[in-house]
């Protein structure tokens, strides 16, 4: 443990300061394709009885129209936004018409690209753009890699403690360039340790062989409809999944909000003549909304981000400029086909304690040799890392997997055991307690798990995900929420759809006046004054 995390640990654990570690705020996206119940991909509008995919705050749509993404309200207890995420899946099973959740991160076996449907929200300007946006992402990767499913885990630490910390260390930076900045210290240390996240929760080692649609790749063949590595823990993450050449290089690593800003705002004013021969209107409709590197930030495929809440109509970058780092989004959690809400309370407790180490640890300026060294670690790790005896690299040091993830499992400790001191209970430390486990035995991770239930079901990923999905469904159906959780789902549904009716019949102006101010706002300009400048 460093000098400087002790010194904050000793700082947080007085009865006065203590309190404030609950007061960061923790919720979830969870991703999840809506399936017929033969798990077929199903293609039609998302439903109206879960409201407006553009103005439901809770349950809206990703990708696709049926590519579905629940959102639970920000939470001091991450127990209370799981207990949400379970009356979100509830209520859509009231509402389901011969259609269920597939509870996998990997696709079930898709129909022709042409056939997926793209997420529409109507004809506001807003919901157009989004929908333009979604059409720049078909042509330019195809739509089969959008329908991948994940669970995206968004954490904050208390403005408060931030403020504690800063002045007892005699930090003179304004409060919020300090919460942003060390942010981006947490979102660094993140990139030197979040293999370790992909060996302990990778859930994703093998795919249905359409998924790839004749892709070259290195997988091998573990049945005629599934394709495998025999020890990899994520194949979601790896050059199979998210990733995408183009992007290579795009952020480099960044020690300064400001470095990450001006990067992100290049790539999207970037021009990128392969994209602008795709065509940016077709038959005058927008078929992205520009041929750059990204149409706009979210295009970037992180597996972590900083945030801040934007306006409408509002860009990440103008938020992030404007008023700082809010909180940090991990984007990188395979959905856990073993459990109903793709993620439990232990896997939670234990981000919450890797996420509070990363924040409070210290977090050395990095450079493009050590991005390089982050990035083939977690590549090492998304395809093979339950290989007995996988090395990886500690700033150009050779280290096994299991030997540097116990050294970071004994970091931790202090954090779950001060974690669990503040919410009056062992649950960090218990979870803690199984990492180690899965350390120790690779045959206990989620993605070895997974291969025994495919061997289990002929060796095929699809009829092993369809059997998950079909066994949740069925625990859901037969555990309806209660009255007043349905009429309070139900109100804000139809609430939804009458703000998205008014959104549409109030604005004003053509849509492609909009896009072009939108486009606008990519000034080359922003942030080079630094924040807020």
């Amino acid at each position: 443990m460093s000098d400087l995390l002790k010194q904050r640990l000793q700082l947080i654990d007085t009865p006065n300061n203590l309190p404030l570690l609950q007061q960061g705020l923790r919720g979830i996206e969870r991703e999840t394709l809506r399936v017929d119940l033969q798990g077929k991909l199903m293609l039609s509008p998302h439903p109206k009885a879960l409201g407006s995919a553009l103005t439901n705050p809770l349950i809206t749509t990703d990708y696709s129209e049926s590519l579905l993404e629940f959102i639970t309200p920000a939470e001091q207890d991450i127990s209370i936004a799981l207990d949400k995420l379970d009356a979100i899946h509830r209520f859509s099973y009231t509402k389901f018409d011969g259609e269920m959740l597939w509870n996998n991160s990997i696709p079930c076996e898709l129909p022709s690209e042409a056939e997926i449907p793209i997420a529409w929200y109507g004809h506001s300007h807003i919901g157009m753009i989004k929908h333009v946006y979604r059409r720049g992402l078909a042509l330019r990767y195809g739509k089969s890699m959008q329908c991948i499913a994940g669970i995206h885990y968004n954490y904050s630490l208390s403005e408060d403690l931030w403020a504690l910390i800063a002045k007892a260390e005699g930090d003179t930076r304004s409060s919020r360039d300090f919460q942003s900045e060390s942010y981006i210290g947490l979102i660094r240390n993140f990139h030197r340790y979040s293999w370790l996240l992909m060996y302990l929760f990778g859930a994703s080692p093998a795919l249905p062989k359409n998924f790839l649609r004749g892709r070259q790749h290195n997988l091998e063949s573990l049945s005629e409809d599934t394709l495998y590595l025999p020890y990899a823990t994520s194949l979601r993450m790896s050059d199979l999944g998210y990733q995408n050449n183009v992007q290579d290089g795009l952020v480099p690593p960044y020690n300064t909000l400001l470095e990450y800003m001006r990067s992100l705002s290049m790539a999207v004013r970037k021009p990128y003549p392969p994209y602008a021969e795709l065509g940016i209107k077709k038959d005058g409709e927008w078929m992205q909304i520009n041929s750059n590197v990204l149409q706009i930030e979210n295009e970037f495929y992180a597996t972590i981000r900083p945030k801040r809440v934007i306006k409408s109509g509002e860009r990440p970058v103008e938020a992030l400029c404007a008023r700082g780092v809010q909180y940090i989004e991990v984007r990188c959690m395979d959905v856990d086909p073993f459990e109903a809400l793709g993620i439990n309370l232990s896997t939670s407790r234990f981000l919450d304690a890797f996420l509070l180490f990363c924040a409070l640890e210290e977090s050395r300026p990095t450079n493009s040799v050590e991005g390089d060294e982050n990035t083939e670690n977690f590549s090492l790790t998304v395809k093979y890392g339950r290989q007995p005896g996988l090395m990886l690299q500690d700033q150009g040091e050779k280290i096994s997997l299991q030997v540097w993830g116990e050294r970071l499992l004994e970091k931790i400790l202090p954090l779950a055991t001060l974690l669990d001191q503040q919410s009056h209970t062992h649950e960090h430390l218990e979870s803690l307690a199984l990492q180690r486990e899965k350390l120790r035995d690779p045959a206990l991770t989620p993605s070895a798990r997974v291969l025994v239930e495919i061997d289990n079901h002929q060796n095929s990923f699809s009829q092993f995900a369809l059997a998950q999905s079909q066994h949740f469904a069925a625990y859901f159906k037969d555990n309806p929420p209660p009255p007043e959780t349905t009429t309070y789902f139900e109100q804000l549904a139809a609430s939804s759809i009458e703000e998205q009716t008014t959104m549409e019949a109030t604005q004003t102006g053509s849509f492609d006046e909009f896009i072009e101010d939108y486009r606008s706002r990519t000034s080359s300009q922003i942030c080079c004054d630094g924040l807020g400048g």
